[in-house]
């Protein structure tokens, strides 16, 4: 048999350590099931005693994890505070008086360090409890897949630039998500999210005073709450039926145009997103199926894994 050139033996050493490093890339649910076999229990408990004593903090932590993977993947860059060399992603406009749930992070993280150290990352965290946050208020579970690393930095320009807002338009909405690498299933299946929790007059007051693709009954309603000028944190309802019930209610409500944001409205307003609206108002199954398989998709958002990044001991600095 010829001997291999060392072309070809070069080729085929790239080609095997192309294959380990997609591989050690690769999230898996077993990923702490030898090192840290109590995880995901810790996590839920912990989730469940928080929500039982404010129903609100279940939307508070599935937006920390959407807030996480929009800027640099799902690397735990939210939880970041600001430091000497860099500023963190708290202060961001679509962050700052809004972003919520912190302390109940580091309530979890410290009870995960305290039955595995160092070996639980607080990404993976935010991706437990955001699952276990939605079953909490009766949404279908899914398979949380783990081995996320925390990011040494944060970035404040890219919460500033990446992260949608409530005054976006459908294209606007679509592209955002685009740019993530999630279809437009996923972003009207994610928007399902706001079934849940609450959303500060300054986010909506142009909408109930400005807009006619709003139910006016609906509209006037919140006035009271939100005035033209003043009182930017009061809050409402993003499901105006059943706020702390993870269900197809929100669907529902953009059918009557009692969507709270312009954002939400725009998901169901004689545009393309119209019939998933539809589907999912009157198929609840579809919803939690779509929705389930969108958050592991916004879970898998440029993970670091391997030896990239570390496992934070506070999930607020870097170690």
């Amino acid at each position: 048999m010829a001997r291999l050139s060392s072309y070809k033996i070069s080729w085929l050493f790239l080609y095997f350590f192309t294959l380990v490093a997609v591989s050690s890339a690769q999230l898996s649910s077993s990923f702490y099931a030898k090192s840290c076999p109590k995880a995901l229990s810790t996590i839920r408990s912990a989730v469940n005693a928080a929500v039982n004593q404010e129903k609100r903090m279940a939307a508070s932590l599935l937006r920390l994890h959407f807030h996480d993977c929009f800027v640099q993947g799902c690397d735990g860059s939210v939880l970041l505070d600001d430091n000497s060399t860099f500023t963190g992603e708290k202060t961001a406009g679509p962050n700052l008086n809004s972003l919520r749930g912190f302390e109940v992070i580091d309530n979890i993280k410290s009870q995960v360090e305290s039955v595995c150290a160092k070996t639980v990352s607080c990404a993976d965290i935010l991706a437990v409890a955001a699952r276990d946050s939605v079953v909490a208020l009766g949404g279908r579970s899914w398979t949380v897949l783990l081995g996320r690393r925390d990011s040494l930095t944060a970035s404040l320009s890219t919460a500033n630039s990446d992260l949608p807002a409530p005054t976006s338009d459908l294209s606007t909405l679509i592209s955002a998500f685009s740019k993530k690498n999630l279809s437009t299933t996923d972003m009207i299946a994610l928007s399902g999210a706001h079934t849940i929790g609450l959303a500060r007059c300054t986010t909506f007051r142009t909408r109930i005073y400005n807009e006619t693709n709003i139910n006016s009954t609906f509209a006037t309603s919140l006035q009271a709450n939100c005035p033209t000028s003043g009182g930017d944190n009061n809050t409402a309802p993003l499901d105006t039926m059943t706020s702390t019930v993870f269900d197809v209610n929100y669907y529902k409500n953009l059918q009557a145009n009692k969507g709270l944001l312009h954002s939400d409205q725009q998901l169901f307003n004689n545009g393309s997103a119209d019939s998933q609206v539809n589907t999912y108002a009157s198929n609840s199954n579809k919803f939690f199926s779509d929705f389930a398989a969108a958050m592991i998709n916004m879970g898998n958002i440029s993970p670091l894994t391997g030896t990239n990044g570390e496992v934070r001991v506070n999930c607020r600095k870097t170690n």
